[in-house]
């Protein structure tokens, strides 16, 4: 059965956030006191995890939670520069078309989130949960659940990162890995996979089929 509840990721899957979140982190670096970002082996930290990049830069725990705030602050007054991946805008379209109900689960500022998606898209959504802890995305995965009377099984997350994979398996709920993320594909699909989307514009096709039926759930 197809799934009737839709849960993205924004950074990486919905919203190009890469570029900027890199400068912002040499920023973070120079502010913080640890190393700047290791451009010279993006390859590589593009198959890690989120603690593992963290330690790789000498990020102390104790300071991630500054370090969060520090990021989606930055991104805030850098909003102008996201944009949403090509695609992104038809994947939409014709997801709403489904009879799936759409929400959004970040870390990122919901004015962010809010501002990148346009009013044209913010409505197709039906809940968007902002402000995730980097690590946290379980509870809020949870709490989505709640509010839309959708059980896991019934539900996919999509994500770019390991630790969205990893809070799919904390709540027992489907994961869809996109390619164009953060974290490469292939090291993606080393961990519990239902789905793995080339392509925004392949999404719909391959969770809905072909033609999109208009009726929704009450």
């Amino acid at each position: 059965m197809p799934p009737k509840l839709l849960i993205f990721d924004f950074d990486g899957t919905l919203a190009d956030t890469f570029a900027l979140s890199l400068e912002i982190f040499d920023d973070a670096a120079r502010k913080f006191r640890f190393r700047k970002l290791d451009r010279e082996n993006l390859a590589l930290l593009r198959g890690m995890t989120a603690r593992q990049i963290f330690e790789h830069h000498g990020v102390p725990l104790y300071k991630l939670p500054l370090l969060a705030r520090y990021m989606r602050a930055s991104m805030q007054n850098h909003v102008n520069e996201i944009s949403l991946f090509g695609g992104v805008d038809t994947m939409l379209r014709e997801l709403s078309e489904t009879r799936a109900i759409l929400t959004v689960l970040s870390s990122n500022a919901s004015a962010v989130v809010e501002h990148v998606l346009s009013p044209t898209h913010v409505g197709r959504f039906r809940h968007i949960e902002c402000g995730s802890s980097l690590f946290g995305k379980a509870s809020r995965i949870r709490r989505i659940l709640g509010m839309t009377g959708i059980a896991a099984s019934d539900a996919l997350l999509i994500g770019d990162e390991i630790r969205d994979v990893e809070a799919a398996g904390q709540i027992k709920i489907p994961f869809g890995a996109v390619a164009w993320g953060y974290t490469r594909l292939d090291v993606l699909l080393q961990h519990h996979v239902q789905h793995a989307f080339l392509s925004p514009e392949a999404v719909a096709v391959e969770l809905y089929g072909e033609s999109f039926p208009t009726s929704k759930p009450q």
